[in-house]
């Protein structure tokens, strides 16, 4: 299921692959790809990713297809591992929200994006 919400436009800071997690870049305007829940996680790629510097689209809301880096479950919150995969959060992660569908590693999956923090 893709039904994407608000999609914005970012400048890739470094490499950003295609329906991966994202994070804010150093400056405004930029986003890179996230490598962990430790920072605030902003959106999702969408099928295009983007090289340094190049424009890329991040959707911000709605429902959104990431990669998923393990075994996830409906309802499971979702945070990013060092490859901006989705993978299940631990307490005290940033997430970028929750999974819609279950699924594997390698696996094509949808989330709801709901930015938080796990207590």
């Amino acid at each position: 299921m893709n039904i994407p919400g608000l999609t914005v436009a970012k400048t890739a800071e470094g490499e950003v692959k295609p329906r991966v997690i994202v994070c804010h870049g150093s400056e405004d305007g930029l986003a890179k790809q996230a490598i962990d829940g430790t920072v605030l996680l902003i959106g999702v790629s969408t099928i295009v990713g983007g090289g340094d510097g190049e424009v890329f689209d991040v959707v911000r809301s709605g429902l959104a297809q990431v990669f998923y880096s393990e075994a996830i479950a409906i309802g499971d919150p979702i945070t990013a591992n060092a490859d901006g995969r989705a993978k299940k959060a631990m307490p005290g992660d940033f997430i970028i929200g929750y999974a819609e569908v279950v699924g594997n590693a390698d696996e094509l999956g949808t989330i709801w994006i709901a930015p938080s923090k796990q207590a």
